[in-house]
């Protein structure tokens, strides 16, 4: 097994996966067996002194071909108990596990109450501090989503959690806007010491046959999360990780981790922690066995330590305009691999360039170079990997 451990925020770790702050954190004993089962550290479900009243049901859920979860969306707010218990819960999970990291992810009304619950989470013993500036589905005004989009806001609420503590806090960041760089930077302008990225995207999942989850008959925008916001997360921590003004920020990589080459992809982008959530709703915590070991067999095979795979992706991302633009890849069939299914052919005739020609009596496609443009379609839609890109 690699070594895992890696220094976020100041904070060392056992390995750089944390459970994020959700459902799955909820309760002490929840995460008392997170953190037996061998995750780094836990993002506690987020506390203030709003108490949500929460709707059932709240889940829904876009599948896969083979069932599982592409895209989770769910209603539920910050915590429905009450701010004490939250805090005493916070408080025994730090003396359980000294070695643990215990994270309280809080969300305020006011500069005043941001300032109280930077301080309270302090005098609990947590080790570090998340501002959900980001909850999509926030049923009080100032509070969530709407917080984040706004830069200003989001910089006054992290001066006055700096007036509250001198911990280190991340400001977590929401993926409902166009340039995710401006709330960041004024979240460090105010004081945060690093970023979390990203909070799940505003959407709806099923409408036509009756809204799902269906609440007396009604439905509301909420937040996306799961393997589908994946791709969006990554761009959202390339953007923070190549900002200039952001250079060398600590990153929390969040949005769509299910395996261990989902994680690589954050660290290789310039996240040093990554934080999981539908995953375990899904698998369970004993998902933390597989993301380990899967992340220490990658890292094996390409001969590196964690530190190195860190950021390694920034330099390949590039503006549009500096890409290769003279150069075509032709599609290579592997004749005794292709199962004859016509899948390449039908895409590109009726998606590409019209390229491919039917070998009818034989079942195979025959390339036509003069009309490829090397889009690749055909080796994407392959079911059975038979087409490669050549050179």
């Amino acid at each position: 097994m690699k070594d895992l451990s890696i220094t976020f925020c100041g904070v060392p770790c056992e390995n750089p996966f944390f459970l994020g702050s959700a459902c799955i954190t909820a309760t002490e004993d929840m995460c008392a067996r997170a953190l037996e089962a061998g995750w780094g550290g836990i993002v506690f479900k987020t506390i203030g002194f709003y108490r949500a009243h929460e709707v059932s049901p709240r889940f829904d859920a876009v599948r896969t071909g083979g069932g599982h979860f592409e895209s989770f969306r769910n209603l539920e707010q910050i915590s429905d108990k009450a701010l004490d218990e939250n805090l005493k819960a916070l408080a025994h999970l730090k003396q359980r596990f000294p070695d643990k990291v215990i994270v309280a992810s809080i969300m305020g009304e006011t500069e005043e109450e941001w300032e109280r619950l930077a301080r309270l989470a302090e005098e609990a013993g947590v080790d570090l501090i998340e501002c959900n500036f980001s909850c999509p589905q926030m049923a009080a005004e100032a509070m969530g989503a709407d917080v984040g989009v706004n830069a200003e806001l989001v910089g006054t609420f992290c001066r006055a959690v700096r007036r509250g503590t001198q911990l280190r806090f991340l400001a977590k960041m929401t993926p409902n806007i166009t340039d995710i760089t401006l709330p960041a930077r004024a979240a460090m302008a105010g004081g945060a010491d690093g970023i979390a990225a990203i909070n799940t995207v505003k959407s709806l999942t099923h409408v036509a046959g009756g809204v799902v989850p269906s609440v007396g008959g009604h439905s509301s925008i909420s937040g996306l999360s799961g393997r589908a916001i994946r791709p969006i997360a990554l761009r959202f921590v390339h953007d923070i990780a190549s900002c200039p003004e952001l250079a060398g920020v600590p990153i929390s990589g969040i949005g769509g981790i299910t395996t261990a080459m989902d994680a690589l992809d954050f660290l290789a982008l310039g996240a040093t922690n990554l934080q999981v959530v539908t995953a375990v709703m899904e698998y369970g915590y004993r998902i933390i066995d597989d993301l380990a070991d899967g992340l220490s067999r990658l890292l094996d095979a390409q001969g590196a330590e964690l530190k190195d795979v860190i950021g390694s992706a920034l330099p390949e991302i590039v503006p549009c305009d500096a890409l290769d633009r003279q150069t075509i890849r032709y599609p290579s069939f592997a004749q005794e691999g292709c199962i004859g299914c016509g899948r390449c052919y039908v895409s590109c005739e009726d998606g590409g360039h019209q390229a491919i020609h039917w070998q009818k009596d034989r079942r195979r496609p025959i390339l036509d170079e003069t009309r490829c443009v090397g889009c690749q379609l055909c080796r994407l839609v392959c079911p059975v990997g038979a087409i490669e890109a050549a050179g």
